[in-house]
């Protein structure tokens, strides 16, 4: 165990402000969920399908994201920032042309997208009228995580949580005035809840776009970066990205699998687990602030070559890993049913909204060990392989295949599935634990001076 304060100042540091960065916006769903539960609970089921998509997006534009953080935070540790700002320009290029897409998806086929999700033909045209308004996010959401991931791995982390506070007031206002019609405003219900979450994304980009070109003395990123392709870097990008990105995609596509099995169940489970997952996910932005701050503080102490200190580090906070999970677990135990009692909702979709909750305390308690461990420390670390191999093994070689059967073959309840669903957050932790201390992940990744900018267009 690391004796000195100087790292838990730093790793808590890092840690509570991606923490709280992260529950601000998961406040942003949680208002959207709670507001429109309000109103009607088949537009809360139309909003949480549309959600499903919303998910797969960012976890893609994560992807990309938490690949660039990889290299330029151990690039960080030699304090060279010219790759930083060529990996920047190529991780927002890659994002741009991923929002795009997805936006002329979602315009051409928002009926399809939807049905993937749920049957019934009500909640199918509440998400519908949803996905028409929040497309256009997707662009704005990409540029502007690309940005903020910058800042992160230069240690500019609290950019991202005050930009995400005003999100989350504009959000929250707009979504008062607009889904139930108050003070003369139209009553514009899923509608008025997808303009308030577009004119959110759209002031996050421009407060971070300021900032990153005119204010920040760190990287001090110019329009001018952005222009010039890095080709050395960006052979390096890839091929430490494309692990991540699959990954990415792999965990995206299957939380949106996972709904759209209990959306085909009945109507009671999908909206039942959008609500406790809404809950699950506001606690566990912990796990996530521990994970990208272990990434970042890995990398740099990689890019330092101290790799002495960087045992002690991973040693150290496996143990705060560990507390963390039995924190939250209790958390969620406790604040379960006072939250539900905020949702107008019948009695069968409460009652298994209570069951899927206790699930969920389980699977907070391991996921807080083992996604910290996997997506954190080995990521950065260099090892971006390796999560990538053990989602393909574990959720689509055993998760969604059993799951699959359990809902529509076996005819298993709504509770029983969920537990098949989220299985893998239990048993990843042998492999995570078993890994993770042999030390063989650790990788330099980064070029030497003046080798990144050998071939620049």
């Amino acid at each position: 165990m690391i004796r000195d304060r100087s790292f838990y100042r730093l790793f808590w540091s890092l840690a509570g402000t991606l923490i709280l960065e992260q529950a601000v916006i998961l406040s942003v769903n949680l208002a959207d969920n709670v507001m429109i539960g309000s109103y009607s609970e088949t537009a809360l089921a139309g909003v949480a399908a549309v959600n499903m998509i919303q998910f797969v997006v960012q976890q893609i534009v994560y992807g990309f994201n938490n690949g660039m953080i990889v290299l330029s935070s151990q690039y960080w540790g030699q304090k060279r920032l010219e790759p930083i700002r060529a990996l920047t320009a190529i991780g927002l290029r890659m994002e741009i042309l991923f929002a795009l897409g997805m936006f002329v998806l979602a315009t051409l086929c928002p009926q399809w997208l939807v049905h993937l999700f749920v049957d019934d033909a009500a909640i199918v045209a509440e998400g519908v009228q949803y996905l028409q308004i929040i497309r256009f996010t997707y662009l704005f959401f990409a540029m502007t995580t690309i940005l903020l991931g910058a800042m992160r791995s230069v240690e500019t982390v609290r950019l991202a949580l005050v930009v995400s506070a005003v999100s989350l007031v504009v959000n929250c206002g707009i979504n008062f005035l607009l889904i139930s019609g108050r003070f003369g405003f139209p009553e514009l219900g899923v509608r008025g809840a997808a303009i308030g979450t577009l004119t959110a994304r759209v002031l996050e980009f421009i407060l971070v776009f300021v900032y990153v070109f005119r204010i920040d003395k760190k990287l001090r990123l110019r329009l001018r970066d952005i222009l010039r392709l890095d080709r050395l870097l960006l052979k390096d990008f890839l091929r430490v990205d494309y692990p991540v990105l699959v990954q990415a995609v792999i965990w995206g596509v299957s939380n949106a699998m996972q709904t759209a099995f209990l959306g085909h169940m009945t109507a009671n489970a999908m909206t039942a687990y959008s609500i406790s997952s809404t809950v699950f996910l506001l606690l566990k932005v912990t796990s996530v602030g521990a994970c990208t701050a272990a990434s970042i503080l890995v990398g740099k102490q990689i890019g330092q070559g101290d790799e002495s200190r960087l045992r002690a580090m991973v040693r150290t906070m496996q143990v705060m890993f560990v507390c963390i999970g039995l924190c939250l677990a209790a958390a969620l135990f406790a604040i379960r049913l006072p939250l539900l009692r905020m949702y107008r909702i019948s009695d069968e979709t409460y009652r298994l909204a209570s069951m899927f909750i206790l699930v969920q305390c389980v699977v907070l308690f391991t996921m807080s060990y083992q996604m910290p461990v996997n997506a954190g420390i080995l990521r950065g670390g260099g090892d971006t392989r390796y999560g990538m191999i053990l989602d393909l093994i574990s959720i689509w070689g055993i998760v969604l295949p059993v799951s699959y059967l359990a809902a529509f073959c076996w005819n298993w309840p709504p509770v029983a599935v969920v537990i098949c669903l989220n299985a893998d957050q239990v048993f990843k932790c042998v492999p995570a634990a078993i890994r993770v201390n042999r030390f063989r992940w650790i990788n330099n990744l980064t070029r030497k001076d003046g080798a990144a900018a050998q071939k620049t267009c």
